[in-house]
C-alpha cells in the first residue's frame, strides 16, 4: 500500500467547527472530504475507515485538542478501493464534500449501492452487476393478499421499470422480484409508526427483512416522496416518447406510480436536464422468468460468496468466461432470470450448440474479437452526460471498425443448421449497426489524427485549420530536435538508444530520458543531467536542453488544444448522436459474449456438457443420466461420482433421500436444482443425457448458519423458509429441502417434517427432494405411491484396531440408489475428526442403549392400512364405551374390571381380526 498522505489542515479549529455544524447524515452514510491531492474523513467515519480499510486504528490522527477530532487521510488509490468496498460489499452510502473556500464545504457527490452516477469515474473498471435501485409501496387490504407496486431503475442505461402485483403475507413474489432484478438498494417509506399508536408497521418490517436477507441496502424516504401528484408531468419530461407517459396504465398502477415518484426524486433525475427525453419506461412481467428466493440463491451457489476460495465455487464464476464488461453483467442478469418461454430457451440452446460444435468460431470470437470491446454502456453514458472527450470518440470508432470482422467470422459458418439462427440473432443486426456507424467512422478518419494515438495523443488533424497547421509544424520540428538530442545524449553516455536509453513522454515530467535500472550508474556524479523519478522501469532524467524543449512543447500543445477545442466539441457532439446505435450494439455483443461463454464452459468441462431436451410447461418429466454438480467436479483432486435422477409425474414426484453424514445427499439434491436452472437460462448441462420439464420456481430450505447474527434462531429461520415454500410452491415448482426439523426436539422435528412432506405430496404436488436423517419419513411410501425412497451408499467393514479391538470402517460411495438407509453414521464422522476415544466409546454405548429401547418391537411385522387403522380405532372406542357402562353399574375390583375388558375383547371377532389391533396387541 502506498504511503498515506500527511494530515494538513490550514485552520483546524475553523474546520472542526464547520464539520460539527454540518447537517445530520443518514444512517449507513460515510462522509469524505476531497482536499485535492488527498481525501480525509473525520469522527466516527474516520474510525470506520481505519478499521475496514487500514485494519488498524493506529492510522488515526487528532485534529485540534481536548477532546480533538479523530481523522484519517486517504490517497486517491485508497479512496477508490474504499469506495468499492463501501458500496459493493458493505452496502454503505458515501457523501463526498468539496471545498468552496475557507471553511466552506458543499456536498459535491453522493453515491449508494443502487446509484453510482456521480462516482462512476472514481470506481473505474467495469461493474460485474448493474446497480439496480428499487422503490416499493404496499397496500395490505385483505388478511392474506397484499398489493405491491414497484418502480426500479438502472441509471447507467436510463431505464425505468414498473410492476404491480398481488402478493401473499410473506411477500414471496416481492422477494423473487428482488432476486430477478439483482437489486442493490431498496427505497422504503419511513416507518413512523401506525395510526393505531403501535410503533412499527409490520408490513414495512417484513419488506425490510426481505431486502436485508437479499443483501440490499435499505434507504428510508419520507411518506411525502411516495405521492403520484406530479408523476405524469415528470415522466412526460423524462421519457423519450412524450406520449408514452399519457398512455401508461396509471389508473391501474397507482402504487407503482407512487414508487416511481419516490425513485425519481431520490435519483435527482429532474435536476439534471441531460436526462430529459432520455429515459425508457417498460412494464416488468414477474411471470416471464422462473422465481427464485434468497434461500435458493444461496443453496445453488449462484453468485460469489465472501468465503468462496476459488472462482469456480459458484455458478457465476464457473460460467463467467465473458470477455466484455457488458457480457459479464448480462450473465449475472440471466442467472437470476431463468426463462419460462420454451421457444426462447431452445433458441439460446441452439446458438450455444453452434459454438460448441465449431471450435474455430468459438475461439476466434473469444480471442480475436470480443476481447477488444470496451464497456459500451458506460461509453454511451459519457456521451449522454456530455462528459465525453476525443478519446471516447476514438474508442467508439475503434469498435465500429471491428464490427466487420465479427460479421466476416459469422458469415464464414458453413453449417446450414446454425447459419439462420446466427444470422437472425447476430449477423443481420451487426450489419445494420455497422452501416449506421459508417458515417461516424468516416468522420473520425477525416477529422482525428489517428497516427497520434500511438503516442496516447487525441487531437484533431492539423490540416483542418490554418492555425493548427502552423502549430503542428512547430511541434514536428521540436520532435525532430528532441530526437537529435536523444541521439547526442546516447553518444555522450555511450548507451544504445534503442535498447538502453529511451526518449519518453512521462505523465508528470513530460518529455525526458529513461535508462534501465541496470544502467543507472552512468548518471552518478554527472552534473549535466538531473534525475526526475526512479521507478521499476528505470530512472527518468533530463538536461537543460531537453527541459527547454519540453517547456516549449507543452506550451505549443496547450495552444493546439485551445485552438482545436471548438472542433473537438463539434466532433464529440456528432459522435453523441450515435448513442442509441452504440447501446443496441452493446446488447447484441453482450448476448453473443454470454452464449460463447456457455459454449466454452460446456465444451471445456472435465466431461463435456450435453444439450438438454426441454418439455413444454406443465408436461413431461425430469430424467437426468449421469448427472454431476458443475462446481464440485471442478475442484482439484475430485473424481466426481455421477448419479441418475428420475422425477416422474405420479411415480417419483417426492424423493426422500437418507444416508450417512457427508455421504453426498446435499450435493445430490442441489445439483438437480443447479441443472434445472442452467437448462432454463439456455446453457448445456453436466449430464450424459438430460430431459427436463419447465419449473416455475426453485424453492430451497438448506442451512441457516448466518441467521443468528440477525437475531433469528436457526429453527425460526428454518420455519420462515419452509412457510415461504408452502405458500409459494405450485405443481410446477422444484422444492429442495435439506435436513428439516433439526433445530427442535426429535419428536417435534419429525412431526413437522412428516406434516410438511404430506402437505407437499397431497396438496401441492411439486417435484420435491427431501434429504433427511428421520428414517421414519421413509414410511410415506406406504401411503403415497408418488413418494420414492433413495439412499446414499456406504460400505461397512470391521477392521482390527489392535489394543482397541475391532473397529467399524465406513467407506462412503457417493452413489445414490433406491431403498432406505437404516443408519446415520454420525459417530463415524466424530471418529473421522479424531474425537477422544473415550467420548466415541460412550457415544456408541448410549446409541446402542437407545436403539435397544426404541427398537425392541421392530420384529413386529404386522402392517395396517389407513382404513384399517380408522376401523380399529372405532371398534376399540365401542369396546371402551361398553366396558365403561359395565364398570359404572357396580363396584368391581381392579382384577374384575380387567377380566371384564378381556371378556369384551375376546368376544368381538371383528376387533380380533383387525390388523391395526393385532399390531397394537403385539406391541
Amino acid at each position: 500500500m502506498a504511503s498515506r498522505p500527511e494530515l494538513k489542515v490550514d485552520d483546524e479549529v475553523g474546520f472542526i467547527k464547520t464539520f460539527r455544524g454540518l447537517p445530520a447524515k443518514e444512517n449507513e452514510s460515510i462522509r469524505i472530504f476531497d482536499r485535492g491531492d488527498f481525501y480525509t474523513a473525520h469522527g466516527d467515519d474516520a474510525e470506520f475507515i481505519a478499521r475496514t480499510q487500514y485494519k488498524t486504528t493506529s492510522v488515526l490522527k487528532q485534529l485540534g485538542r481536548d477532546p480533538g477530532l479523530p481523522s484519517v487521510t486517504l490517497s486517491h488509490t485508497v479512496f477508490r478501493a474504499f469506495l468499492r468496498e463501501a458500496l459493493f460489499r458493505l452496502g454503505k452510502r458515501v457523501e463526498i464534500w468539496q471545498s468552496m473556500g475557507k471553511n466552506k464545504w458543499d456536498l459535491g457527490k453522493q453515491a449508494s449501492p443502487g446509484n453510482l452516477q456521480d462516482v462512476e469515474e472514481d470506481l473505474g473498471g467495469h461493474l460485474e452487476t448493474s446497480p439496480i435501485i428499487l422503490a416499493v409501496k404496499v397496500s395490505a387490504k385483505a388478511a392474506e393478499a397484499r398489493n405491491v407496486g414497484v418502480c426500479f431503475a438502472d441509471a447507467s442505461v436510463r431505464e425505468l421499470g414498473v410492476s404491480e402485483f398481488v402478493d401473499n403475507d410473506v411477500y414471496s413474489n416481492f422477494e423473487s422480484l428482488i432476486i430477478q432484478l439483482g437489486v442493490r438498494e431498496v427505497l422504503l417509506q419511513f416507518d413512523s409508526g401506525r395510526k393505531d399508536g403501535s410503533k412499527k408497521d409490520p408490513e414495512l418490517t417484513k419488506l425490510r427483512a426481505i431486502a436485508d436477507n437479499c443483501g440490499c441496502a435499505v434507504s428510508e424516504r419520507p411518506a411525502s416522496d411516495f405521492t403520484n401528484k406530479d408523476i405524469e408531468q415528470d415522466l412526460s419530461r423524462l421519457l423519450q416518447d412524450e406520449k408514452s407517459s399519457s398512455i401508461l396504465p396509471q389508473a391501474d398502477m397507482k402504487l407503482a406510480m407512487t414508487s416511481a415518484a419516490a425513485l425519481i426524486k431520490y435519483l435527482g433525475a429532474m435536476s439534471d436536464p441531460s436526462n430529459f427525453g432520455q429515459f425508457r419506461l417498460y412494464q416488468h412481467d414477474l411471470t416471464q422468468y422462473m422465481k427464485l428466493d434468497a434461500s435458493a440463491l444461496k443453496a445453488l451457489n449462484l453468485m460469489p460468496g465472501p468465503k468462496d476460495g476459488s472462482k469456480t465455487m459458484n455458478l457465476f464464476g464457473l460460467l463467467n468466461h465473458c470477455k466484455t464488461p457488458v457480457g459479464t453483467r448480462l450473465l449475472s442478469q440471466w442467472l437470476k432470470q431463468p426463462l419460462m418461454n420454451l421457444d426462447e430457451i431452445e433458441r439460446r440452446q441452439q446458438l450455444v450448440e453452434a459454438f460448441v460444435n465449431d471450435t474455430d468460431l468459438r475461439t476466434s470470437m473469444q480471442d480475436d474479437h470480443l476481447r477488444s470491446i470496451p464497456d459500451l454502456y458506460r461509453l454511451a453514458k459519457k456521451f449522454q452526460r456530455k462528459a465525453a472527450n476525443l478519446e471516447d470518440v476514438v474508442r467508439a470508432y475503434q469498435v465500429a471498425i471491428r464490427i466487420p470482422s465479427f460479421i466476416g467470422t459469422l458469415e464464414a459458418v458453413m453449417d446450414e443448421v446454425y447459419k439462420d439462427p446466427l444470422d437472425a440473432e447476430y449477423t443481420s443486426k451487426l450489419r445494420e449497426y455497422s452501416d449506421a456507424l459508417s458515417k461516424l467512422q468516416e468522420m473520425v478518419e477525416t477529422t482525428v489524427d489517428l497516427d497520434a494515438i500511438d503516442n496516447h495523443e487525441f487531437i484533431i488533424k492539423s490540416e483542418f485549420d490554418d492555425g493548427l497547421r502552423v502549430i503542428r509544424k512547430k511541434l514536428d520540428n521540436l520532435r525532430y530536435a528532441m530526437d537529435k538530442e536523444h541521439a547526442r545524449v546516447g553518444d555522450d553516455l555511450n548507451l544504445d538508444t534503442e535498447k538502453k536509453l529511451f526518449l519518453e513522454n512521462h505523465k508528470v515530467h513530460g518529455w525526458c530520458f529513461r535508462v534501465t535500472r541496470a544502467e543507472q550508474n552512468v548518471l552518478r556524479g554527472n552534473r549535466k543531467y538531473q534525475e526526475c523519478a526512479t521507478m521499476k522501469t528505470g530512472v527518468y532524467f533530463t538536461n537543460s536542453s531537453m527541459q527547454s524543449m519540453r517547456r516549449e512543447f507543452d506550451q505549443l500543445s496547450e495552444t493546439y488544444n485551445k485552438t482545436q477545442s471548438g472542433l473537438v466539441n463539434e466532433v464529440v457532439s456528432v459522435a453523441a448522436s450515435y448513442c442509441p446505435v452504440i447501446e443496441k450494439l452493446a446488447g447484441v455483443l453482450a448476448h453473443l459474449d454470454v452464449i460463447v461463454a456457455f459454449a466454452h464452459v460446456s465444451s471445456q468441462a472435465p466431461t463435456p456438457y450435453c444439450r438438454p431436451k426441454m418439455h413444454p410447461r406443465g408436461t413431461g418429466n425430469t430424467i437426468l443420466s449421469e448427472a454431476r454438480h458443475p462446481c464440485m467436479e471442478m475442484q482439484d483432486d475430485v473424481t466426481f461420482i455421477t448419479n441418475d435422477v428420475a422425477l416422474k409425474r405420479g411415480e417419483s414426484e417426492f424423493l426422500v433421500i437418507t444416508g450417512p453424514n457427508m455421504g453426498g445427499k446435499s450435493t445430490y439434491i442441489r445439483q438437480i436444482g443447479v441443472i434445472a436452472l442452467m437448462a432454463q437460462i439456455g446453457c448445456f448441462v453436466p449430464c450424459a443425457e438430460a430431459e427436463l420439464c419447465l419449473f416455475d420456481c426453485i424453492l430451497a430450505r438448506v442451512g441457516a448458519s448466518d441467521s443468528q447474527l440477525k437475531g433469528v434462531s436457526t429453527f425460526m429461520a428454518e420455519m420462515l423458509e419452509t412457510a415461504n415454500i408452502l405458500k409459494s410452491a405450485t405443481k410446477e415448482s422444484l422444492v429442495i429441502i435439506d435436513e428439516l426439523g433439526r433445530g427442535t426436539s426429535t419428536y417435534d422435528g419429525f412431526g413437522l417434517a412428516w406434516a410438511i412432506s404430506e402437505h407437499i405430496v397431497k396438496e401441492i404436488g411439486a417435484f420435491t427432494m427431501f434429504a433427511t436423517h428421520f428414517h421414519e419419513l421413509t414410511a410415506l411410501t406406504d401411503s403415497y405411491p408418488q413418494v420414492q425412497n433413495l439412499h446414499v451408499v456406504a460400505h461397512i467393514s470391521d477392521s482390527d484396531d489392535g489394543a482397541l479391538g475391532k473397529r467399524r470402517e465406513v467407506t462412503l460411495m457417493y452413489k445414490v440408489e433406491p431403498g432406505i438407509s437404516d443408519q446415520s453414521f454420525g459417530i463415524h464422522v466424530a471418529e473421522l475428526v479424531r474425537f477422544p476415544q473415550k467420548v466415541v466409546n460412550m457415544a456408541k454405548r448410549k446409541a446402542d442403549e437407545l436403539e435397544d429401547f426404541s427398537g425392541k418391537h421392530e420384529d413386529v411385522k404386522i402392517q395396517a392400512t389407513k382404513d384399517e387403522v380408522e376401523e380399529g380405532n372405532q371398534l376399540l372406542k365401542e369396546i371402551l364405551v361398553q366396558w365403561k357402562s359395565e364398570v359404572e353399574k357396580g363396584s368391581l375390583s381392579k382384577e374384575e374390571q380387567l377380566l371384564k375388558m378381556k371378556e369384551l375383547v375376546s368376544g368381538n371377532k371383528d376387533l380380533l381380526a383387525n390388523p391395526f389391533f393385532q399390531r397394537v396387541r403385539a406391541l
